[in-house]
């Protein structure tokens, strides 16, 4: 495996046959995952209108533009400027002999030369949201679909830690608040959902509600922040939190059950937190966790003047919702 990674690394050859067949197999695959699902562009217009400056506001996969604008002298440059022995962090897990190990990767990724150019770390900081945003939207949706959104930080950071469970409380699955006020006892979504987006650059958290017909876009968008104000004006119950302590300590254990989960635990602490020691560390810290912390990242981060409110509603030529005709 070293040998491999160490041979791609030093001399991926890219040719244009090759580029071209790979450049449909990914357009197939953003139809496939994005353009051809309900819904399937919400998160990239979340992100879209959420940010200004910072990269997050783009697509990973890119725009179908962005792909067929895509050169092959692009794709080598790219290559050649971040997959590079000076940007890349090996991680091995499993039962060896360490020395050995180390002089593996000493003989096959040491040959592999560094860049000659320092690795571009400019990525452009998204400046404070300073007042509440509004926007509406129309798209080839069945139903509308509304967004509460609120910018947060990032991984590692103390505060990371409690907006975890608050995100678990408020969004994570049909036992949560959002899903059980919005779906079960008003009956004014057809489904809630949302999360905190917690990764290296401070993201997003957001709270979605697709709309019942006979209901209105201002009833959810208005239940939605019913109950995000709601963690901002009262303490969690200690058994919410205790559950969201316990769905983590599943998630926890289920993720360091393979090898590779376990190496990639390490490396996301490696290279998001430089610092290996999260890797276990944060349990605890989980565990710890007051509803006094709840309630005070909610007061920080859940705030009108750092809130983005979408509200989606389906094109006049769109797809009808079933049972309206």
């Amino acid at each position: 495996m070293l040998w491999l990674e160490a041979d791609r690394m030093a001399s991926l050859r890219i040719e244009e046959k090759t580029f071209k067949t790979e450049r449909e197999v990914v357009k197939e695959e953003r139809r496939m995952r994005v353009e051809n699902q309900p819904y399937g562009r919400l998160q990239e217009i979340i992100a879209d209108k959420a940010f200004t400056v910072h990269p997050y506001k783009h697509p990973v996969i890119g725009s179908m533009q962005d792909l067929e604008s895509a050169s092959i002298d692009d794709v080598r440059d790219f290559f050649r400027t971040y997959y590079v022995p000076n940007n890349a962090t090996a991680v091995l897990v499993g039962d060896f002999d360490s020395k050995e190990a180390l002089a593996l990767v000493s003989q096959y990724l040491g040959r592999v030369p560094k860049s000659d150019k320092p690795v571009p770390r400019d990525i452009p900081k998204e400046p404070p949201q300073t007042k509440e945003r509004r926007l509406t939207l129309e798209e080839s949706w069945p139903l509308p679909a509304v967004v509460v959104a609120y910018h947060i930080t990032y991984d590692g950071n103390p505060d990371s830690y409690p907006l975890h469970i608050a995100s678990k409380i408020l969004s994570d699955g049909q036992s949560s608040r959002i899903y059980r006020k919005l779906v079960y006892e008003k009956g004014i979504a057809l489904a809630a959902f949302g999360g905190g987006n917690i990764i290296e650059d401070p993201n997003l958290f957001f709270a979605v509600a697709i709309v019942q017909p006979g209901h209105t876009p201002e009833e959810a968008t208005n239940a939605l922040i019913t109950e995000l104000d709601r963690l901002r004006g009262e303490p969690v119950s200690a058994a919410e939190l205790q559950q969201a302590k316990n769905q983590f300590a599943r998630d926890y254990i289920l993720g360091r059950e393979s090898d590779q989960n376990k190496a990639e635990v390490l490396g996301h602490a490696a290279v998001i937190h430089n610092d290996m020691k999260t890797a276990d560390g944060e349990f605890d810290i989980f565990q710890n966790l007051t509803q006094a912390d709840v309630q005070r990242v909610a007061r920080t981060y859940f705030t009108p003047e750092n809130r983005l409110v979408l509200t989606i509603l389906p094109k006049a030529n769109g797809p009808a919702p079933e049972g309206s005709r």
